[in-house]
């Protein structure tokens, strides 16, 4: 068990400047400060040193396509567009370069239609809302910027450091843009700065603590939208409630196997509960058997002494859900009280002085959905009935895999998993239906509503590693509860299943 920590101060990447010639230091270059002075790049030659010795426009219109490319690339001008494009680009450098003017406007002319301008004021917003990478400031008003620019099309994986974060983009034909900021005050050297507008988002953004990524950091999915963002529980936390705060510490975890997991080499409970210092653990798919309990409860830590844990006997090594409390219950009931239903040991209730708290492993619709009429016709159905009963004499918490990520945010690849279990609509639908809309709230999503944050990641293809997953496990509460919660979160560092587990604060 490993905790998580820390983002990183500022650091600027080196600019393409900084890179060939190491002229500057602190990622600073000259500017020339003469009115008549523009960026040059490539061989820096004025336009009339290339193709007008005679300074005459004519000559442009006589060049062939391909001249014309080759001199707008010699002198910095993105060669893009038709050759009256071309053209038109070639003569507004001229015309600028004979009245003393930058280039700005020819390269507007040239790559309109494939490379969008940012306002400097902007910029650092966009990067937030965009998530496309920006290093981008602007220190006083009375700045003026000249920019170079190299645009160039890519479709491989690029990696590069940013602020302390390191950012990998897969991108589809995307536009790469170097911007050599010039802040120009009294001759002073301008920053350097970097910039990355891509043509689509990017897909990956991880924070890199001590040399390492941290994979849950990762902004991953096929869909991502402008304000999503990666959930990172070293940054998103909120400061520990005071020891004066009358508090509760509710953790849940699907263990996919509670046996193996305890023989995992480094795996330690102790460490666990000394860490988190949780008050009730919510255990779910132990596969235990009922003659393993016995041994289970013998090895249990100090202080933990209060557990209560229901096994399949419809299916042996199968399912199974647990409470581990080191607060005395009033009192603990099993299943749902339907026959049908409780064969598997999916349900454990107990009863606290201020709430229900249920421990509960929601049947997965199976390959090829073959339980999916069951799950939705009748088990979230009966459970959405049982809790709503138990909430007529207090609130109620239901944690657990509840198999069923509720929206696209929740899953990496919503549109390759819409017939996939956990995931169909039918399901979404059912979660809807007999929990939120009536008047559970997740607790998860209300504190982070544009947070990519996933609670299982498939052995298969590992998806953990590159934080492709879902978000399956929850803490729904009465809708009564949820100003009371102090914290909802995930805690993804913590390996041995597939599942992470989750947690949640709440103030009594």
């Amino acid at each position: 068990m490993v905790s998580k920590r820390g983002v990183s101060n500022s650091s600027r990447p080196e600019s393409a400047a900084d890179k060939k010639g190491k002229k500057s230091k602190g990622l600073v270059a000259s500017v020339p400060s003469s009115s008549k002075s523009h960026v040059k790049k490539n061989s820096g030659a004025s336009i009339s040193e290339v193709v007008l010795p005679n300074n005459d426009p004519a000559k442009i219109e006589a060049m062939t396509f391909q001249e014309l490319r080759a001199t707008l690339r010699r002198i910095g001008i993105p060669a893009k567009g038709r050759k009256l494009d071309l053209i038109s680009a070639l003569k507004c450098h001229f015309n600028q370069e004979t009245n003393g003017d930058n280039i700005e406007g020819a390269e507007d002319q040239a790559s309109y239609g494939f490379s969008e301008y940012i306002s400097v004021s902007k910029r650092e917003e966009n990067f937030n809302e965009n998530n496309c990478v920006g290093a981008i400031s602007s220190d006083s008003k009375n700045s003026r910027m000249q920019r170079s620019k190299r645009v160039k099309q890519s479709t491989k994986e690029k990696t590069m450091n940013v602020d302390g974060t390191v950012v990998r983009s897969k991108q589809m034909q995307s536009t790469e843009t170097d911007e050599i900021a010039g802040e120009m005050t009294k001759g002073k050297s301008s920053s350097i700065l970097k910039k990355k507008v891509a043509g689509v988002c990017i897909e990956e953004v991880g924070a890199k603590v001590n040399g390492t990524i941290e994979p849950w950091t990762i902004l991953a999915h096929k869909k991502p939208q402008k304000h999503w963002v990666a959930y990172n529980p070293r940054t998103m936390r909120p400061p520990p409630l005071s020891g004066n705060v009358n508090s509760v510490k509710l953790m849940s975890w699907n263990v996919n196997g509670l046996r193996a997991l305890l023989k995992m080499e480094g795996f330690s409970a102790l460490q666990l509960a000394q860490r988190e210092n949780f008050d009730v653990l919510c255990l779910q798919e132990t596969k235990l058997q009922e003659k393993d309990v016995e041994a289970i409860k013998d090895r249990l830590i100090e202080g933990y002494e209060n557990s209560y844990w229901t096994c399949s006997v419809a299916k042996l090594g199968y399912s199974g859900t647990a409470i581990i409390s080191r607060i005395k219950p009033l009192s603990v009931t099993y299943g749902l009280g339907i026959s049908d239903h409780d064969s598997e040991g999916r349900l454990v209730t107990a009863e606290f002085d201020s709430f229900y708290l249920l421990s509960g492993y929601i049947p997965n619709s199976g390959d090829g959905l073959r339980r999916l009429t069951y799950r939705i016709s009748q088990w979230d159905l009966s459970l959405g009935n049982y809790i709503k009963e138990l909430e007529k004499s207090k609130p109620v918490i239901l944690t657990g895999d509840l198999n069923c990520a509720h929206q696209e945010i929740d899953i990496y690849d919503p549109a390759g998993n819409k017939r996939s279990a956990g995931f169909t609509i039918e399901e979404r639908e059912s979660f809807e239906t007999n929990f939120l809309s009536r008047g559970f709230v997740d607790t998860f999503r209300r504190q982070h509503p544009h947070a990519v944050g996933y609670t299982y990641w498939g052995y298969r293809h590992g998806g953990r590693k590159t934080n492709k997953g879902w978000r399956l496990d929850y803490f729904l509460v009465s809708d009564s509860l949820a100003d009371k919660v102090h914290d909802s979160y995930i805690l993804p560092d913590i390996t041995g299943s597939d599942h992470s587990p989750i947690g949640l604060i709440l103030k009594l």
